[in-house]
């Protein structure tokens, strides 16, 4: 759901498998899954040399875990680090902690923000057999002897998102938070816009000079790449608001006219997003709905 008021970068697009080294510490793994949700597919990160750890090692496919374990031959593979258990990054863990030995660390196991929530239904579902020997907190830091990643939460694109800082090179691993093709989904009931957007600012204040994102090339100018990104969403709320005040009651309304032109297969997602923009503005008592927050709720001005 790219947009073209954002610098993305839309010519990535390496080979399934190959790796890439892409700075002094970075080499990138594409996995093979490309697909409306994931661009090319999931951009792995090994980093360091010697001692390495694996960032989002992907899918469950056999295919890439073989060519990470390939990638790393002659090394020791110490952790597996998960920014986010969606299932296009976090599945491959076990088959690679099985190869390897690894620890697998990062973000806490999903827990639904409601106890009755369902699945988006979309290629975001997490993978609820995700279980980390240690989690990690904001803050925190996992060290090697040529790397050390120091954790973000970043709650919004998923509540358990994680992304993390490479220390030695002033870089930041973005997961999906922020990504280097398309603005991310916020998909509720997992997904939440205050806290995405709360995220985007809590990244603006820090100093990293260039984002490695789950998706797509490098983000280089990120300070830039976040205004426009929270510039995005000011506008979306916008067009929400819009749409509302000129009569529109209905999610699939907005949709209709708000993402003209839109793929048939991202529809389900731009209605997600359009709920999860209404949450935040039922919540600040800008709009008001008829009943709970959802896909068929009549949504009018508060």
């Amino acid at each position: 759901m790219a947009d073209d008021d954002i610098p993305f970068e839309r010519n990535f697009d390496p080979k399934p498998d190959e790796v890439q080294q892409v700075s002094p510490l970075i080499r990138r793994v594409l996995a093979p899954n490309p697909g409306p949700f994931t661009f090319t597919g999931t951009c792995t990160y090994i980093i360091g040399r010697g001692e390495v750890a694996i960032l989002d090692p992907g899918p469950d496919n056999a295919n890439h875990v073989a060519a990470l374990i390939d990638a790393t031959k002659g090394e020791r593979v110490s952790h597996i680090v998960i920014t986010h258990t969606h299932r296009d990054h976090a599945p491959a863990s076990r088959a690679l902690q099985q190869a390897t030995g690894a620890a697998i660390v990062g973000c806490r196991p999903y827990q639904p923000r409601h106890a009755d929530a369902k699945s988006s239904g979309l290629d975001s579902a997490h993978d609820t057999d995700y279980r980390p020997e240690r989690i990690l907190a904001d803050g925190e830091t996992l060290a090697g002897p040529s790397f050390t990643l120091e954790a973000i939460a970043t709650p919004g694109h998923a509540s358990n998102h994680l992304v993390f800082v490479l220390c030695e090179e002033n870089a930041l691993f973005s997961g999906d938070h922020v990504m280097g093709w398309s603005t991310s989904i916020v998909a509720p009931p997992d997904g939440s816009m205050s806290d995405y957007m709360e995220s985007l600012e809590k990244l603006r204040a820090r100093p990293e000079s260039i984002y490695w994102p789950g998706h797509g090339g490098p983000v280089r100018e990120p300070q830039r790449y976040l205004r426009a990104l929270i510039h995005h969403r000011h506008q979306r709320e916008a067009a929400i608001l819009t749409r509302i005040n000129a009569g529109d009651r209905l999610i699939p309304e907005m949709v209709e006219r708000i993402y003209e032109g839109l793929d048939a297969r991202l529809k389900a997602a731009a209605a997600l997003s359009v709920l999860a923009h209404l949450e935040d503005l039922v919540a600040r008592g800008v709009v008001h709905a008829d009943g709970p927050v959802t896909l068929a709720a009549h949504y009018t001005p508060a």
